[in-house]
């Protein structure tokens, strides 16, 4: 089995920045071709990034990009933004369901707009992506669909303080646990992922600047995981709910200091674990 993702094509949301884009990044140093699925075509005021940004980082680092300007919860974009990427690049080998909404709030202080967001975003885009991308999936050599979601807890201590944030994104890790049994006769493996620590991207600013990025890890430790997770043969390596250090301990890598955004600063354990 390669540990190369070289020529193969990866349609990611979210892929504009952040994680998604790492993920991009590293697949891209291998010859990747990436379909960069998001919704930031022009740039943010408060955002960095956008679609074609992205594309040009993916093209540096010796991959091929596709652009798609789409918004996951119109299932009729998303199909479109998939045969798009099948037609360019000549299928679609990986899904990786990265996109994601935050608003972490009590109850009485979840406006429905906010609650909406997340549950169309999260699980229902992650449903939607991964319905889509099927008939492609299916003609692959080793597809995967990789969602980054956490393991799944019914401890109520990580439902109480944000219980619309964690069933959205608890819904994500619901694909995971359904879909990997449900296609595990066609071969495709189903996985999810997520951080041991909090990750510094710009959703930090959604914590209302509660957390110092110096006690956070780059973006690059989930890429590197993501990487090992999605050169695994799919029939062998599916149903999982990866954590990234302990990916990274399979794969042999010992020394985490360099994902460190400031090495010997005490890291924060991400939500859910």
């Amino acid at each position: 089995m390669t540990q190369s993702l070289a020529n193969k094509t990866l349609f990611i949301t979210g892929a504009s920045r952040g994680i998604g884009l790492a993920i991009a990044l590293r697949a891209a140093r291998d010859g990747a071709n990436v379909a960069i699925a998001a919704k930031t075509d022009r740039r943010h005021p408060k955002l960095p990034g956008t679609i074609h940004s992205a594309a040009e980082d993916i093209e540096a680092a010796g991959g091929r990009a596709l652009p798609l300007k789409v918004d996951i919860r119109d299932e009729q974009a998303v199909g479109e933004a998939m045969t798009a990427a099948a037609d360019h690049f000549g299928g679609i080998d990986i899904l990786v369901n990265n996109a994601s909404a935050i608003y972490l709030a009590p109850t009485p202080e979840v406006p429905m707009k906010r609650y909406d967001l997340m549950h169309s975003v999260n699980t229902r885009g992650t449903f939607v992506c991964s319905q889509q991308a099927l008939p492609w999936l299916e003609q692959a050599d080793n597809p995967h669909i990789l969602n980054l979601s956490p393991p799944l807890n019914m401890d109520p201590k990580w439902f109480a303080p944000h219980v619309a944030y964690t069933m959205a994104k608890y819904g994500m890790s619901m694909c995971v646990l359904g879909m990997s049994e449900e296609f595990r006769d066609r071969g495709i493996a189903v996985n999810a992922l997520w951080p041991r620590t909090v990750i510094a991207t710009a959703a930090l600013a959604m914590l209302g600047g509660e957390v110092n990025p110096e006690n956070c890890r780059k973006p690059e430790i989930m890429a590197d995981a993501a990487h090992w997770v999605l050169t695994r043969p799919s029939r062998q390596f599916t149903g999982h709910f990866f954590i990234d250090d302990e990916v990274l301990e399979k794969a042999g890598v010992t020394d985490l200091d360099r994902y460190a955004v400031k090495p010997g600063e005490e890291l924060l354990p991400d939500l859910f674990l």
